[in-house]
Formats: structure tokens, C-alpha cells, sequence
């Protein structure tokens, strides 16, 4: 049996008007959905109800991944209304009877990635690929996602946070994903202090990768990126050097930049084959080669042979899925609080909820300078 709902009304046009019908039986809410492969639009859909170990958030704040284009473009295959999205805020609505730490009202951050915390793959340390390999992934690709008025949480004791009252929505939404995954591409990186990063392509993962490796103590940060906007914030999260694959060659120039000898650790963040190849040709032999790239094109990713060591270099190359999980989350959002990250010079837009459709075609197809998103229910 779950607890009473507690739903508030933002007294706002268009979908978020709703929130009034959403606290009986049958209750409706608006969602933004992938009607089929390469089409988006607005769909009515009853709000969840949570399990015993389950909660029910509304959402106050979300962005737009470029992972969502993914989704939309046939990147997981097809999917038919489908509820969009993974990064959000929110205020709890229900929770399950088994729920000890969370009740309506509160504000909560939510992970990307919402792991089952019991699963074997869980209990050996890799939570996100919980079920099946990505199985954490589960919002806008095995269930529906967060573009809704409210939304499904799994397992909410392990897989919510609180947000601190020092920290705003439209800040703390950075971490359901961005901090979440470019942090990771540092911390899989194996930075020695002082070290020396590559970070190619410095789109919003590959900022916070930037971010995370000065968080890290990197000593010297190079960040490879052709926009100059996007120039100007891999600056302002820590990048010394910025090497403009349009016009230089990208080894040539890491190589200059080290004396010759490579980075401790080159952070793939765009998810191509060519730029793959690129970070494993300027990693020094026993570097690291740190992958957040989503591969979505082709059957194969190539490794060059010869710069690899013919396999004997002592290159590692490390991936990894968005971690996610309450302890994930309350650590992401104490560096917030701590002043030591400012993650929305990344918000280029802001749209209300039922902007939605415009919003998304300015993510999807990067108008505008558009680097991240951000929509207000």
C-alpha cells in the first residue's frame, strides 16, 4: 500500500495545469513521448503508482540529453510512445509502503541511472549494467523516462537524494548525467596528480570531463574542440591548452604539448571511431584511455595498431555507464553546495514544459548554440 499523495497544482498554462487532475484514480498527466522512430510529440498518460519499494516524483526541473536524439533516431531500436528523457529534479508525490527515507514533499535528485541494487551485477560493483549489460539505463529506453509532469522512481531509498536547500533545481539537475558521467571519465581515467589529459570533444560530458580532471589535480588539461563557445567553457572548467581539430593535427599538437611522450590519460567524449582512435595514439604506453562516448554508428570501433603497441603497450582503455545511486548522487551534489562547480554556464536555453517540442529540436538539431537545455515544469 502506498502513502497518500501529496500533488501540487503550478497554477501555469499548458501541461503543467494538469497537476490538479493528478490525485485520484485514473489520474492524467501530460508526457513528451517518441511516438515511433524519428517522432516526437505530446501524449496524455495515467501518473505512475510506486510499489512497496518505489516512490512517484513530480518533476520540477529537466535537460535534454543529446542521448535522447539517440533514442528518437532508432539508437535502441524502435519504441512506441515511449515518455523521453533521464535528467530531472523533482519533489516527491507517493512512495511505497517499504520506503523509509523519503515522503512526500521532499525534493529529490534523481540518477540517470536507476540500478536494481539487488541484482549479482550490482553486488560486484557494477551497478549500472544491473540485469543485462546497460540494464541500469532504464528511463526512456526500457521504461518511460522523465519528460512528464510526474515519474517512476525503482528502489527510491538507493536510487534518490535529497537536495540540500543551498542548491537550486536548475543546478542539481546537472547531476542526474553530466556530473555523473563526466566525472566518471575522470575518475576511470586514473589521473596521477599533476598528470597530463587529453579530452576530446568538449560538448556538456566532455566539460565535466574537463571539470572532473581539475577536480582530479590534473596538471595539464587539453581540450580538443572546434566551437568556439564550447572553446570558451572547456576554459572555464579547466582547460590550459584547447586544440582545434579544424585546424591542427590533434596528435601532432598533444604530442608537442607533452614533449613528445603523450597524456597520462585521453577522455573520449564524443563517441566516434575516428576520435576513439585518436585517443588511443596521443595515451603514453601504461596511459589510460578513458571512453564516455555513446558509439551509435557503425558495427565495429577500430583500435590503430602500431600506436596501441601491437596490444603490448600497457594501455588500458576503461568504459563505463552513467553511475548512478543515491551515495552517487548526495557526493555530486556536496561539490555543488561546496561552490566548487558552477554546471549551468552550460544552460543555453530554457523552455517551459509545454515549449517542449520546440526545445527539443533545438537540442536535437544543435541550433542556436545550443549546448544544454533546460525545461521548467
Amino acid at each position: 500500500m502506498s502513502r497518500p499523495a501529496q500533488l501540487a497544482s503550478s497554477g501555469t498554462a499548458g501541461p503543467s495545469s494538469r497537476h490538479e487532475e493528478c490525485s485520484g484514480t485514473g489520474a492524467v498527466m501530460k508526457a513528451f513521448v517518441m511516438k515511433e522512430i524519428g517522432s516526437v510529440g505530446f501524449a496524455d498518460k495515467p501518473v505512475p503508482k510506486p510499489g512497496p519499494n518505489d516512490a512517484v516524483v513530480r518533476t520540477t526541473r529537466a535537460l535534454i540529453c543529446t542521448s535522447d536524439s539517440h533514442t528518437v533516431a532508432g539508437g535502441i531500436g524502435p519504441r512506441q510512445d515511449l515518455t523521453l528523457g533521464h535528467e530531472a529534479v523533482g519533489v516527491v508525490a507517493d512512495v511505497g509502503s517499504q520506503v523509509r527515507d523519503f515522503h512526500p514533499g521532499d525534493r529529490v535528485l534523481v540518477g540517470a541511472i536507476t540500478p536494481d541494487w539487488g541484482d549479482r551485477a550490482a553486488q560486484a560493483g557494477h551497478a549500472s549494467q544491473s540485469g543485462a549489460p546497460l540494464g541500469g539505463w532504464k528511463f526512456s529506453n526500457s521504461k518511460d523516462g522523465v519528460f512528464a509532469e510526474f515519474f517512476h522512481v525503482n528502489d527510491a531509498d538507493a536510487n534518490m537524494a535529497k537536495i540540500p536547500d543551498t542548491v537550486a533545481d536548475e543546478v542539481a539537475v546537472y547531476c542526474a548525467d553530466m556530473l555523473s558521467t563526466g566525472f566518471m571519465g575522470a575518475e576511470h581515467g586514473n589521473i596521477p596528480i599533476g598528470g597530463t589529459v587529453a579530452v576530446l570533444a568538449q560538448g556538456p560530458v566532455g566539460l565535466m570531463c574537463t571539470a572532473g580532471a581539475r577536480l582530479r589535480g590534473a596538471g595539464l588539461i587539453i581540450g580538443v574542440e572546434s566551437v568556439a563557445s564550447r572553446q570558451k567553457l572547456a576554459r572555464a572548467y579547466g582547460a590550459d591548452e584547447i586544440v582545434d581539430f579544424t585546424k591542427e593535427d590533434v596528435v601532432e599538437r598533444v604530442l608537442e604539448l607533452t614533449g613528445g611522450e603523450g597524456v597520462d590519460t585521453a577522455i573520449e567524449a564524443l563517441g566516434a571511431d575516428a576520435t576513439f582512435q585518436t585517443a588511443v595514439k596521443i595515451t603514453k604506453p601504461g596511459g589510460t584511455v578513458s571512453n564516455t562516448g555513446y558509439f551509435g554508428e557503425g558495427e565495429f570501433v577500430r583500435i590503430p595498431r602500431v600506436e596501441w603497441g601491437v596490444g603490448m603497450a600497457d594501455k588500458t582503455i576503461a568504459t563505463g555507464l552513467c553511475p548512478g545511486g543515491r551515495l552517487r548522487m548526495e557526493r555530486l551534489l556536496r561539490v555543488l553546495a561546496a561552490g566548487r562547480l558552477d554546471p549551468t554556464l552550460m544552460t543555453s536555453h530554457t523552455f517551459a514544459f509545454d515549449e517542449m517540442e520546440q526545445a527539443f529540436e533545438i537540442a536535437d538539431k544543435k541550433l542556436d548554440g545550443a549546448v544544454k537545455v533546460l525545461i521548467t515544469f
